[in-house]
């Protein structure tokens, strides 16, 4: 299989290969940071939102379902906007939406202004992935990507941890007014570092998304015909990409939301030790991109890396679904659970990238990312969703039992789509 994102020369640069290629992946990883940022923008928020407002769990919840239900959609009509007007562009846009949800939260007084700017930011949210996936396949070469993609894993969780500590933070200080308009301070200052970057992050001169190949490529090389637009939704392997990324991220989702009430249940341990243990999951997870993102450098069959971590993250899973797991070693388990899924994460960009690259080329990278992707938020929305209502019911087991089966799916579909791949 030829490979077509191979670096790219940049005219008149004088830097080393490998630093323009780091600046490159700091960049998005920092734009990837304010965008998982901004997906924590309401729910630390809850308590106070449900008392001002006069509102329960379920309109409070279904502020994120908005959230991540737009971002899911929007993804995928991001993704041919990026391959029609260019990552750079799109990636600014994002930063833009978020901006102006930040400024919408500050500013509203009902109900309806939170679902506004939880629509909002998930407009801005969706342009993330289908740009920054397409900049690192751009300007990062093969054999630095697994490490570019673990920076970018590994900001989303960063970005998670520090949206949850600083709205919290600063509306118990100032109110979450103030904290809508701080927000949307912080995410200005990323937006005007980004604006005096472009000459690292547009494409280089002379490139343009429809271009042939670089110069270094064999001319007998084969190369994909253009596709035409929608051409990528009549391939199974794509649609195999989707429900991965649904069934995996809706195991994720579920332990987001509900770690800390389902382990208080199934264990003898009080909520605020389950909250301890979600902190493990989402520091083991961190660690997982890490070295996962070591893992993908040096192996090369990314399905079967994807497979093995997920194969044991269920493991992990189901164990704690017989509840003889010692309560004194919850908090490293919930931290080995985090590590193993996230360790697949790496190779599971990596594998996206096979498929995209194999099926039609690199010029389809941005409308391919955001589809596949688009199953990622969607995950996220449905899968706490779909299990809350099995855990209203009081069947706590069920709903570490329902993680463990997804984890189990998504390795499954990740072996398919290896063997698609290869043939």
């Amino acid at each position: 299989m030829q490979d077509f994102t191979a670096e790219i020369p940049v005219p008149g640069s004088t830097k080393p290969a490998w630093r323009r290629e780091a600046q490159a992946a700091t960049l998005v990883g920092i734009a990837h940071l304010s965008s998982h940022f901004f997906q924590m923008l309401l729910p630390p928020l809850y308590p106070w939102l449900m008392q001002d407002f006069g509102i329960g769990y379920m309109e409070a919840g279904f502020l994120a379902t908005v959230f991540f239900v737009i971002s899911s959609a929007g993804q995928a009509v991001a993704g041919f906007a990026v391959d029609r007007f260019g990552a750079y562009r799109v990636l600014l846009m994002g930063l833009f939406l978020l901006m102006l949800s930040g400024v919408m939260l500050g500013l509203t007084t009902s109900y309806a202004g939170l679902m506004a700017t939880a629509a909002l930011a998930g407009t801005g949210s969706a342009m993330f992935h289908p740009a920054d996936f397409t900049i690192l396949n751009r300007k990062v070469s093969p054999a630095r990507l697994g490490h570019a993609f673990a920076m970018h894993g590994l900001s989303g969780n960063l970005g998670w941890a520090a949206g949850a500590t600083f709205m919290a933070a600063v509306t118990a200080v100032a109110g979450w007014h103030v904290a809508g308009f701080c927000a949307a301070a912080l995410v200005l200052l990323v937006l005007l570092l980004l604006l005096t970057q472009s000459s690292v992050l547009e494409d280089a001169p002379g490139l343009s998304h429809g271009a042939a190949p670089p110069a270094t490529a064999p001319a007998s090389a084969p190369r994909p015909p253009l596709a035409r637009p929608f051409a990528f939704l009549g391939s199974a392997t794509i649609w195999m990409c989707f429900a991965y990324f649904l069934v995996s991220s809706g195991a994720g989702g579920i332990l987001q939301n509900f770690a800390p009430a389902m382990l208080s249940h199934l264990y003898p341990v009080s909520l605020a030790v389950g909250t301890v243990c979600l902190t493990a999951y989402l520091l083991g997870a961190a660690s997982g991109m890490i070295v996962g993102g070591f893992i993908a450098g040096r192996e090369r069959r990314s399905a079967l890396v994807v497979a093995i971590s997920l194969t044991l993250a269920a493991i992990i899973s189901l164990a704690l679904v017989s509840g003889r797991v010692p309560a004194a070693v919850l908090v490293p388990v919930l931290f080995l659970l985090g590590c193993s899924a996230a360790a697949s994460s790496v190779s599971r960009d990596m594998l996206v990238r096979q498929v995209a690259t194999t099926c039609f080329g690199p010029d389809a990278f941005g409308r391919i990312y955001g589809f596949v992707y688009a199953g990622l938020d969607a995950g996220l929305a449905l899968g706490p969703l779909l299990v809350g209502h099995v855990l209203d019911r009081g069947l706590f087991q069920t709903g570490l039992l329902c993680v463990a089966v997804l984890q189990l799916a998504a390795g499954v579909i990740a072996v398919r789509l290896g063997g698609r791949t290869r043939r």
